[in-house]
């Protein structure tokens, strides 16, 4: 270090936050530091320009005369409002935003020459409480809204300030810094007089500024959209890094109707091409984002949306089904005739409308009703045999069941899918029988957890969660294409003898789309926020934290974004008030629910008030054994009110199979399905009833005695009953004296032999990875979420199990629901004990 050059040395000087330490290395770096020269430009190569005079100011005794003068005539900027801080904070007559010592720590004779140097470059300084520079321009901004003749402060008093005595922010600190891009949104002509002091505009302010020049005029002002469009003109062309955004330009766009200077200016721009973007695709852009959130349900919002449609119409299918849900939302409201409907549709020029449109209408989250849209549909949609319009009741009937069979799959269509059934009574038996061909689910039809790639969940179709995962794909691109227009028309003009010209405009297409998002992410992005709205979420900001968190904009109505109905009932519980608790359909969704866990649906599916009274009569769903095997297969975690309903004392049951009567006519149509052969089931366990023991007579392990709640029959056959004495044979007589099985045990029981198969699955993949891989490595393989649920809450059910036969004191109930293989391996893994030794 001692052989660097003084240049190379002062270079290492200006980087260092704090130089203190570095002077004390040597003698040579002391002296170094001492010259006025490098500590003047230390703090004007650190800090810039701008904020050198303040940080030298703080640095107490390494300030000097001379380093003053070398500061000014080196170009830091030195502003009369920065004088009349330092003059107020040194004597302690006002108190700014500065709480640190700051210019108390010079000593008095720098003092005085830096008011004498003041005093020779700005002449009679104003040292009054409220006459500083920064008072003045805050006042300039109160009263921004007041009309010209009674503001106090005008726009050529703050142009001296800037022109005259230099006035700017002199720190990032200082509060002004956040408000100083109102003044040049209020008056954009002050921007050359800030630029000249050395004043930057940061881009993060951007926004800000324009929001402050689109905002909506009072109605005493004198403000013209023609003063907004030339102030906006102006102010991009001083400073390219000035421009509107996509933002600003959408929120002033869901002002449409209310403030309309704004709107008629940002139209203005567009036509002279001073935006950036065009404003037609803007709105249509705005439009798509309506199709799924509930903001599109607002009437307010609803009239701006189709007024910014009627100023910009489009041809793009998602933007055409946004108006025509628009319309329909209106007419439910205000009671619209069909031939008002067509009437509005014809001015808003998206007639005719085809039978996929009212299927796009009516299978729209946020539609809960069909009795206009089917209304319209029969008098105005096609054309019927004889000739005239309108769809037929045939063909009304089939689009209610195509709507039906896809709101099944969007969960909150129940309230739609309740007002169909109701209103259409075949429908009924039509969904029963798609139900059951359709979304039932077999072990095999799952995908193992072992095949299944990484980051890919499955989802099955019925009974999703949309309040955490949304409701799926409920419009598509396909399903918005028009019918007359198939989808080869996409690679017209490819010629088909050269095979790599269509791969070509592929990817240029891709390319061209990659680019349009990079320009359109550049430009910014598109909210549902209103101006006002975001002009008002700045103005509550705390001034401090404005600097940090000014621009993380946040919705003012989060409410609004979601994409479900305000008060939407689920398709899962439409189901089980139509369909019998204990019949195939409702197996089906509670199947769907266990996979998708679904804890709100599970809720209600599996509790209810006489549930621990009268478990057997309570109109709640079974859980059974192949809930657990499917969860199994799919390596994941069952939900807690599966093992809930167990300890409360559910009925075992391997399957549906089990419960279901077979009277039921949606078990007859799954007896009947033949899509796929019955396979095996991964864990054969027999079908049980709790009355039937599960043990052979003789000749294996004696069950040891146990307890649980049972109703035992003491009743013997009279002898004078030839008949029943007949039948009361030896071996009945044995079968009687065995004991049973309680649910509790044979749950116990099947869950302890599944966890076995999926613990040896475990053990044989093991195997299979040592035997692939280095011996001197070890391999470790973590368990799925199923067999540490598992392992866990077997542990409680044994526990609880115990705890009933200490409990209760019953002859018929067996006392171990553990074979002898379960008792050698406990024993194997048990540690022995040591012996004691004594010294």
């Amino acid at each position: 270090m001692d052989r660097l050059c003084d240049e190379i040395l002062q270079l290492i000087f200006y980087e260092l936050p704090d130089p203190s330490p570095f002077t004390l290395v040597s003698q040579r770096f002391y002296r170094f530091s001492q010259d006025p020269y490098v500590r003047a430009h230390y703090f004007l190569n650190h800090y810039g320009p701008v904020e050198a005079v303040y940080y030298a100011m703080g640095r107490g005794k390494v300030v000097t005369e001379r380093v003053l003068d070398i500061l000014l005539t080196s170009g830091a900027h030195l502003s009369r409002y920065l004088i009349q801080v330092a003059g107020h904070h040194y004597f302690h007559t006002q108190n700014h935003f500065i709480k640190t010592t700051w210019v108390r720590q010079v000593p008095l004779q720098v003092i005085a020459y830096f008011l004498k140097l003041a005093e020779q470059r700005y002449g009679e300084i104003p040292w009054g409480k409220g006459e500083d520079d920064g008072s003045i321009f805050m006042t300039f901004l109160k009263e921004s809204r007041l009309p010209p003749q009674i503001k106090s402060v005008t726009w050529e008093t703050i142009k001296t300030l800037m022109d005259t005595y230099s006035f700017i922010p002199f720190s990032s600190r200082d509060p002004i810094m956040s408000q100083f891009p109102l003044a040049l949104a209020i008056e954009p002509r002050l921007l050359p007089y800030a630029s000249a002091n050395g004043f930057s505009l940061d881009y993060k302010y951007r926004d800000f500024v324009f929001r402050k020049m689109f905002e909506r005029p009072s109605p005493s002002g004198e403000t013209r959209a023609e003063d907004i469009a030339e102030n906006v003109r102006e102010l991009c062309k001083l400073d390219p890094a000035m421009f509107v955004t996509r933002t600003v330009a959408a929120e002033v766009c869901m002002e449409a109707k209310t403030n309309e200077f704004g709107y008629s200016a940002l139209k203005q721009l567009d036509k002279s091409g001073h935006l950036r973007f065009d404003l037609s695709t803007l709105v249509e852009d705005l439009l798509r984002t309506f199709l799924t959130t509930r903001s599109i349900c607002s009437v307010t919002t609803g009239d701006i949306l189709l007024h910014l449609f009627s100023d910009f119409p489009s041809t793009d299918v998602a933007v055409r089904l946004v108006v025509l849900v628009l319309v329909f939302l209106a007419a439910d409201n205000l009671h619209m005739s069909t031939t008002t409907i067509r009437v509005k549709l014809e001015a808003l020029g998206v007639m005719p409308l085809t039978r996929k449109d009212v299927f796009n209408v009516l299978i729209n989250p946020f539609i809960e009703r069909y009795n206009y849209v089917l209304d319209f549909a029969r008098q105005e949609v096609g054309v019927k045999d004889d000739g005239s319009k309108g769809m037929s009741s045939a063909d009304i009937d089939r689009l209610v069941e195509d709507v039906a069979l896809k709101c099944l799959e969007i969960g909150c269509k129940g309230k739609l899918l309740n007002r169909l059934q109701k209103g259409f009574t075949t429908l009924k038996s039509t969904l029963t029988d798609t139900i059951i061909q359709k979304y039932h689910i077999d072990i095999e039809d799952l995908p193992c957890w072992e095949e299944q790639p990484e980051r890919q969940v499955y989802v099955a179709k019925l009974c999703r969660d949309f309040l955490r995962y949304g409701l799926g794909e409920v419009h598509t691109l396909e399903s918005l294409k028009p019918e007359d227009k198939p989808t080869h028309e996409v690679a017209k003009g490819v010629d088909a003898e050269d095979g790599s010209a269509g791969l070509l405009d592929e990817e240029d297409a891709d390319l061209r789309a990659s680019s349009r998002a990079q320009r359109i992410a550049d430009l910014g992005g598109i909210t549902q926020e209103s101006l006002t709205a975001m002009i008002r979420h700045d103005e509550i900001t705390p001034v401090r934290s404005r600097r940090r968190i000014l621009y993380a904009y946040g919705p003012s109505d989060l409410s609004s974004k979601l994409r479900y109905p305000h008060d939407p009932l689920h398709v899962g519980k439409w189901a089980k008030s139509t369909f019998d608790a204990k019949s195939i359909v409702m197996s089906i969704f509670m199947t769907h629910a266990i996979i998708n866990d679904n804890c709100n649906m599970l809720h209600h599916y599996v509790m209810h008030n006489d549930y621990y009274n009268n478990p057997s009569n309570s109109p709640h769903i079974p859980v059974t054994l192949k809930h657990f095997q499917l969860l199994a297969r799919l390596g994941r975690c069952p939900n807690f009110y599966l093992y809930h309903s167990i300890e409360a004392g559910a009925q075992f049951y391997v399957d549906e199979k089990d419960y279901i009567s077979k009277s039921d006519l949606a078990q007859n149509a799954l007896l009947r399905r033949k899509i796929k052969s019955e396979s095996p089931q991964s864990v054969p366990v027999p079908s049980v009833s709790p009355m039937s023991p599960l043990h052979g007579h003789r000749g294996k392990k004696r069950p040891r005695r146990s307890a649980a709640v049972s109703v035992r029959s003491y009743a013997v056959p009279d002898s004078d009953d030839e008949a029943i004495a007949e039948d009361y044979t030896i071996d009945d007589q044995e079968d009687k004296k065995m004991p049973r099985e309680s649910n509790l045990q044979l749950w116990i029981k099947h869950l302890t032999q599944l966890l076995k198969t999926e613990t040896r699955k475990y053990t044989e993949i093991k195997k299979r990875l040592e035997g692939s891989a280095n011996p001197e490595t070890r391999v470790r393989i973590h368990k799925n979420e199923f067999v540490k649920s598992l392992t866990a809450n077997l542990r409680n059910l044994r526990k609880q199990e115990t705890e009933t036969r200490q409990k209760f004191h019953f002859d018929d109930l067996v006392d171990d629901y553990s074979d002898d293989e379960d008792d050698e391996d406990y024993m194997s893994r048990r540690p022995k004990k040591r012996k004691a030794t004594f010294a």
